[in-house]
C-alpha cells in the first residue's frame, strides 16, 4: 500500500502543529511601565504642589484667632499680646515653641504654658499661673514667692491668706553655710508642711537661721517649728497639740518628740 502523499505529510504535521499566539516586541511592556510610574510621579507632585499651596499659599488656612485659657490674675488680653502671634501668617508656620518660650519670659508669672494649632485659623494657648506661698515685702510692694522658691511678681497689695516672710538671718555659721535663698526654700518648705488649719491662721513665717523658723499667727498666737526637718511629723504634732490645748497661745514642735505648749 502507498504511503501519503509530500502534501499530505504537509497537510498532517500543519494540522497537528499548535498556532504560536503573537507576543509584543522586546520594548512594548518596558515602556508601559515607565509611562505609568511617569503618570503616577507627576499625580504625587502635583498632589503635593496643592497641598503645599493650601497650606502655604492660600488664605484658606491662615492664622485668624488666639484663644487663651487658664488665666487668674493675668487676663487674656495681656497673655495675648506678650505673645504676638504672627495673625495672617500661614497657620502650619506658626512657632509654637517660640510663642511658649516668648511667653514664660515676658510674663513670669506663667509656670507653664501649651501653644497649639487649631485648625483651620487658630491657635490655642493654655497658661498654668504661678501660686504665691509667701510674700517678701519691698518699701510698699510685695514680692510673690511659689512653691519653688521663685520670686515671680511684684504687686501693689498683698493677696489675701498668703503670708508674710520675715527673712532676718542673723550673722551665724547657718547663714555662712546655707545662704539666704536656702534659707527662703527652708520657709516655703514649712509653709508646705504646715496643717491646712494652720496654714489658713499663718500671717507671718520667721526665719532667723535654719534651724530657728517661727510662725506668727492670728491672735497673736505663735509657734516655734525648728528646721525644716521632719515637717510632715511635726505637723501632725501640731495638730494634736492644739487640740489638747486650744488656748494656748504658744506651741513648740522644734522637737517633735517634746512639744510643748503654754498661755504665752
Amino acid at each position: 500500500m502507498a504511503g501519503p502523499t509530500t502534501a499530505q505529510r504537509g497537510s498532517g504535521q500543519q494540522a497537528d502543529t499548535p498556532a504560536r499566539a503573537p507576543h509584543a516586541g522586546p520594548g512594548r511592556g518596558g515602556s508601559a511601565r515607565r509611562r505609568n510610574l511617569v503618570l503616577g510621579a507627576a499625580g504625587a507632585a502635583l498632589l503635593a504642589g496643592g497641598l503645599a499651596w493650601a497650606l502655604w499659599g492660600s488664605s484658606w488656612l491662615r492664622l485668624e484667632e488666639v484663644g487663651v485659657g487658664g488665666t487668674d490674675v493675668l487676663s487674656p488680653a495681656e497673655v495675648e499680646a506678650a505673645a504676638a502671634a504672627p495673625v495672617g501668617s500661614p497657620l502650619i508656620g506658626v512657632d509654637t515653641d517660640s510663642l511658649e518660650r516668648r511667653l514664660r519670659r515676658k510674663l513670669p508669672r506663667i509656670d507653664t504654658v501649651d501653644v497649639t494649632r487649631s485648625w483651620p485659623h487658630g491657635i490655642d494657648i493654655e497658661v498654668t499661673e504661678r501660686k504665691p506661698v509667701l510674700l517678701v515685702k519691698k518699701g510698699a510692694k510685695f514680692t510673690e514667692v511659689d512653691s519653688e522658691g521663685v520670686r515671680f511678681a511684684s504687686v501693689d497689695k498683698a493677696p489675701k491668706g498668703v503670708p508674710l516672710l520675715e527673712l532676718k538671718p542673723d550673722r551665724s555659721a547657718s547663714l555662712r553655710r546655707f545662704g539666704g535663698d536656702r534659707l527662703l526654700l527652708e520657709a516655703v518648705g514649712v509653709v508646705g508642711d504646715l496643717p491646712a488649719a494652720v496654714a489658713r491662721d499663718t500671717e507671718v513665717v520667721r526665719v532667723t537661721s535654719y534651724d530657728a523658723i517661727s510662725l506668727e499667727l492670728t491672735g497673736g498666737r505663735e509657734v516655734v517649728w525648728g528646721s525644716g526637718e521632719q515637717g510632715a511629723v511635726k505637723a501632725k504634732v501640731l495638730t494634736a497639740l492644739m487640740k489638747a490645748a486650744p488656748k494656748a497661745g504658744h506651741f513648740d514642735v522644734s522637737a517633735p518628740t517634746a512639744p510643748a505648749s503654754s498661755d504665752s
